[in-house]
């Protein structure tokens, strides 16, 4: 079993940045491909950014292109969503997850991950 924690949320002005962390537990994830995802009120979950478990390639929903940026250390179990730019928009509640299954691919539906945070919440003020 994995677990994930992530951290980093807040509330922000339009125009910030944040910084999430998401740290795995209870076994290394380090041979796995990790995403983030994020729900706003009323709606579903959706696809944020993903990155390959070496972390040599990352892909990114156009609505965030350009302003969000996921990177890794698997030297600390752990993976990053550095956010700039931030809109009210972006408000949501924001997931890390991870899958079981080794695969050199990018994953986008929520379906090819195994693990999931709690979340956090982050919240971009106008």
């Amino acid at each position: 079993q994995v677990r994930l924690v992530e951290s980093g949320g807040g509330l922000v002005q339009t125009g910030g940045s944040l910084r999430l962390s998401c740290e795995a537990s209870g076994r290394t994830f380090n041979s796995y491909g990790t995403g983030w995802f994020r729900q706003a009120p009323g709606k579903e979950r959706e696809f944020v950014t993903a990155i390959t478990w070496s972390g040599g390639s990352t892909h990114s929903a156009d609505s965030v292109k350009g302003r969000f940026t996921i990177s890794r250390d698997n030297a600390k179990n752990t993976v990053y969503l550095q956010m700039n730019s931030l809109k009210p928009e972006d408000t949501a509640i924001y997931y890390c997850a991870a899958r079981s299954r080794f695969g050199r691919g990018i994953y986008l539906r929520r379906e090819d991950y195994d693990y999931w945070g709690q979340g956090t919440q982050v919240t971009v003020s106008s």
